[in-house]
This record gives C-alpha cells, structure tokens and sequence, in this order.
C-alpha cells in the first residue's frame, strides 16, 4: 500500500511504535476494531502492514484498506502478550480475525469446590476451583453415567450444597445407603473426601485400580459372610462394567491427549477435537473458524489453539497438531504456565498418533460438509419466508433486518417492553434492547406502554444513537389492532414511514395498516383500517415472525421478572449506603421481610452480625422515611 495514501492519523501513529512486545489494535472509520494482533517488536511488525512492497492475502489487504488508527499495549513478554490477544479478540470479535465459533455447548461433569462436593452435570465449565471432565459428546450419556456414579459412591444426590452440621433430618437416600448425609451432620469430611477422590479417578479414566478395590472388598465382605453388603458391592461393579463398556479404547500408551485435526476450503475451516483420557476416547467436539477462508492451515490451526485453551477447563499431557504452527514454542511455553507441569505440543509424523489426528481430520470433514449443508438449508428458508412476507405484506424491500416488540408486565407494576431483531431470518442478540417504561398509569395499559416503547426506539434513531442506528425493513407488533395502532401512532408522529404489522396470538393473523387520509390530504395524520393476513401455520413467513414474537415475549418476561425480583427481595436495601449483598441477606434472613425490618428498632438492627450502631440508624431511618 502506498504510503502517500495512508490516513495522517496512522502515519503518525507509525512513528510513535515502540520496538517493544505488545498487542496492537487495527481500528476503522469509526473507531471499531477491525483486527487484534500480537508482535514481539511493535514497530517492526506493525509497519510491515503498510509497507509498499508488503504481499497481503486478500483479507489482510482488504484490512489494510479500511485501517483509520493504530492502537497498541506493552507488555513485558510474548506470553503476556500471548494472553492479551485472546482477550481481546474474545472481547472484540474483530472481524478480520480468524474468530472460534462453536454454536453447540457440551456436556461437562463437574466436582464442585466445596467442603462436602457435589458431582454434578453442567454445560459451561467456569474458573470456579471445581473440577470437569469433558467435553462429552452426548447429554444422555452424560446423565446415565451420573446416575450410575450415584449408585455406585454415597455422593450428595439432591443437588444441594451442604456446610457439614446439622440441618435437618437425613433423607431416604441415606438409609438406602446412597448419600452419607452431610445434612444431618452425619459424614465424615474425609470419609466423604475418600469418595470423591475414587469419583475423581474414574473421571479421569484411571478405572482399572478403583475396579480392583470393588472386587477385593466384595470378597472380603463375601469371606466375612457380609453377604448384603458383598451384594451391594457387585452391583456396583456391574454398574461400572455398564459404563466402561461404552468407553473406546485407542491406545495402550495410557496417554491424556487432545487430537486436533483442521479440513479447510473455501467454505472455511473446521476444527475437530478428540479427548483421549488414559488412552481412551471419552468425547469429541468440533468447531467452526470464522474469518478463514483464506488464511493458510497452520494460521487456522494456530489461532484455534490460542482462543480455545485460553478458556478451556484441563490442559493434557500432550497435544497433537495436523500441522506446523508458527508460534508453537511459545504456545507451549504459555500452556505449561496454565498447566503447572509439562505440556507437550506435537505434528505426528508418523505411527499411532499420526493415525488419531488423520482419524480427527475425516470427523472434521464430516463436520464441514454438514455445516454447509445446515447453512445452505437456513439461506433457502430464510429467502423463502422473507420473500413470502414481501409478497403478502406487499412491503416495498425484501424484509432483510424484522424487529419484534412485546410487552411485559402484572397488573401494570414492573411494566417493561423488548425488542428483538432478525437478519436475514437468523436471530441478531447483539442487537436485542430492553426497555424499562416510564408511564405508569392506575389501571394497566399495553397500548399506551406500546406507544412508549416505539416512541423511545425511534427518537434514540433520530437522535443518532449508535445503538438504535439501523431502521428495520419491518417493524412486527406482539399483539392485535390496538397495539399496532399504538406503535403507528408513534411512528407519524415523528414523520417516518417505516412498515409495520401486527401479529394477534390466538388465531395466528397478521394486520396489516391501511392509511386513509382526511379528503386525500396527505399532510393530515392518518387514521387506519387493517387488513387481515393469514398464512398456513407452516409457511415459513408466519413462522419467522411467530419464532420472533415467541423471542420477543420470552426477552420482555425474563427482563420483567428481574425487576420484579429485586423489587421483592429487598431492593430498598440496596440504597442505603454500606448495605452490601451479604448484609442484606443477613438482615433479611434475621427479620424475614423488609417491612419486619422496618418494624424493628435501632438497637435490634444494630445486634445483628456484621452491622453496627451508625449503620442499623441509616437503615432505620432509611426506611421509616420510605
């Protein structure tokens, strides 16, 4: 790129680039990333972009084009800055990065971190000092294998989480021998921490001894002449035999690996993960790379690495690439850091374990062709059912970007509206907005609230709010005549004529306005008659905007709930200065309800834990005031 043609801002910045390691920020025309990179020299590898004789692939020349500013942060070693590019490519999603998109969440086993654990069933590992296992590639799998595990070990089967004292009265798993009821003070922390510590080993495939103590305590129990408690001990072995079975065996090395194989076209890159614990195969997962239609296999592969482990719950042993990447030593230098011990990066060539990463590769293939079939099937549908609402709505665009409006609310108290969005038939959530209404009239009012909301939505679009920048190619309406003549209403009286319709939830008809002006005088506000619009229940219009007024109600609901909950649950608390979230469950659990708090006096505030003297008189005269 010449450089007479570069924008003085980034000439300028070029200049200012310290020859230190770092993350720097390509930014656009108006201040958005457009891409994150990494550099052990700033200023020699960010200049590379804009040299003339520099030989760009076609995304980064096309990024190069659009660059507007430069942004860079020091830091003082490649690992860290290693670190600091997942972050904010996570927090970013620049689009001329290659980005990890994973659509599906998998199933994990989780010991939780606590006194008396939990074992537990969930599908977003978090960096809570708990451990997982996984990713499984079947919930059912999951389930039956915790159901099993309960059977087997005296784990907490209710769910709940339990200090150790005496709480309440042991439950009928206790008595049939399932639980050690940590409820009732009745378990031992290391009689408990023995069984978690055999569920820990089979979790991690290390099976073979826990095996062997089942068998050598059935015949002791059997030699003592225990013979209920031998039986016990069998079934307990049965039940493990029923999951072992359904566990793969795919090397005699005992070996904890991740497999990762990349397939790669035009199309883009998939990823296909395999997760072989202590030799056996205990799930697989694949993913999808946006941005990576034309970058080279190892950039996929490399990029992948960093985004996935930067989040990941476990790092193994060893780790098995199809291809050379070029940062490999410092990616592995990073993962030992993560893992406290050594981590082994490898590009097989040869053997059994180049004979798993070609197994990954024709998964991963699998995995492509299905996510271009799954695409193809959604563009055709979603051009059918915008066509189709083109068509019978006789809109003048083909409705690429539709937003839904509900409102929520009981009663009239807590009342809040939602607005959801659809492009091109896909759900946008980035774009999903909340509003929490301000009329509150004596009697509930949907239409006026309706009013409000559409009213607020488009005055934020006139104003040039960045959040409200877009204009639908149809407004939809969750309701029937009078909500939708609430939101026409709105719309004329700031002077825009964006198409609207109304979508009655009982038979399933669509309004669409008709506007009749005074005399023909076009300059008068209109009034307006509706015609009715019915489309077969399965026709992919009604379905598009029905699935958009299902997530419409849902958004508003969840949202109306939360207020109403904090409204409930003591949200006058949490105004008064030095009442904290812990202080305010104490004083809540102490009197029960903030009207009893109310009740109380200074010094009967002032003897509960945690609170003093000056503190119970600002809630006492908080609340008496309010």
């Amino acid at each position: 790129m010449p450089k007479k043609a570069l924008p003085d801002t980034v000439t300028q910045k070029l200049e200012q680039l310290p020859a230190q390691p770092g993350c720097y920020i390509h930014k656009g025309e108006k201040g958005e990333v457009l891409y994150v990179g990494k550099a052990i020299n700033l200023r020699n590898r960010v200049r590379s972009y804009f040299q003339p004789s520099a030989k760009h692939g076609l995304r980064i020349s096309r990024l190069v084009q659009k660059v507007r500013d430069l942004e860079w942060i020091v830091v003082d070693s490649e690992i860290e800055a290693l670190v600091l590019e997942c972050n904010l490519i996570k927090e970013h999603r620049p689009p001329y990065n290659v980005r990890l998109r994973d659509d599906k969440s998998y199933p994990y086993i989780t010991i939780t971190n606590e006194k008396f654990p939990r074992v537990l069933f969930t599908r977003r590992p978090k960096k809570d000092g708990g451990k997982y296992y996984g990713p499984y590639t079947s919930a059912f799998s999951v389930r039956d294998t915790l159901q099993i595990l309960h059977k087997v070990f005296p784990l907490i089967p209710c769910g709940k989480s339990w200090s150790g004292r005496e709480e309440q009265r042991p439950c009928l798993y206790f008595h049939l021998g399932q639980c050690l009821a940590p409820c009732a003070g009745l378990a031992k922390a290391k009689e408990y921490a023995e069984v978690v510590d055999k569920v820990d080993r089979f979790l991690k495939g290390k099976e073979d001894g826990l095996v062997e103590e089942i068998r050598s305590e059935m015949a002791e129990a059997a030699e003592n002449l225990e013979f209920e408690r031998a039986a016990k001990l069998r079934d307990r072995l049965q039940a493990l035999d029923h999951i072992l079975q359904k566990q793969k065996v795919l090397s005699d090395s005992e070996a904890d690996q991740d497999v990762i194989a990349v397939v790669k076209d035009e199309r883009g890159a998939a990823i296909q993960m395999l997760y072989i614990r202590n030799g056996k195969l205990i799930g697989q997962r694949q993913f999808i790379l946006d941005g990576s239609a034309d970058s080279a296999p190892g950039e996929a592969v490399q990029e992948f690495v960093k985004q996935y482990y930067a989040e990941a719950p476990e790092v193994p042993r060893e780790i098995l690439l199809p291809v050379e990447i070029e940062e490999r030593n410092i990616v592995q230098s990073w993962l030992r850091q993560k893992r406290g011990a050594a981590v082994n990066v490898e590009v097989p060539q040869g053997g059994e374990k180049l004979r798993l990463v070609d197994m990954a590769a024709n998964n991963a293939q699998l995995a492509l062709d299905a996510m271009t079939q799954e695409l193809a099937a959604k563009e055709s549908w979603a051009a059918e059912a915008m066509a189709q609402l083109q068509e019978e709505l006789e809109l003048p665009n083909l409705p690429m970007r539709v937003e839904g409006y509900d409102i929520s609310n009981i009663q009239g108290t807590a009342p809040v509206g939602s607005m959801v969005v659809t492009e091109s038939g896909e759900p946008a959530k980035a774009e999903y907005r909340r509003f929490k209404i301000k009329f509150s009239p004596e009697t509930p009012n949907d239409f006026a609230m309706m009013n409000e909301v559409i009213l607020r939505r488009l005055r934020r679009y006139l104003d040039g709010d960045e959040k409200f920048a877009k204009l639908p190619d149809l407004f939809m309406i969750d309701g029937g005549k009078g909500q939708l003549g609430a939101a026409l209403k709105a719309r004329d009286q700031l002077g825009l004529t964006v198409p609207m319709v109304g979508l009655a939830k009982k038979q399933e008809i669509l309004f669409v306005p008709i506007a009749e002006y005074p005399e023909g005088r076009a300059d008068l506000p209109p009034s307006y008659s509706f015609r009715e619009v019915v489309l077969p229940l399965n026709s992919p219009g009604l379905i598009l905007l029905r699935r958009l007024r299902d997530e419409a109600h849902r958004f508003a609901l969840t949202f109306h709930r939360k207020i109403r909950d904090k409204r409930m649950n003591g949200s006058s608390l949490d105004e008064i200065p030095g009442i904290g979230p812990r202080r305010r469950r104490i004083l809540l659990r102490t009197f029960g309800s903030v009207e009893s708090i109310r009740r109380a006096t200074v010094d009967q505030i002032a003897a509960v834990p945690t609170m003093t003297r000056t503190l119970a008189e600002k809630v006492r005269e908080y609340l008496v005031e309010t």
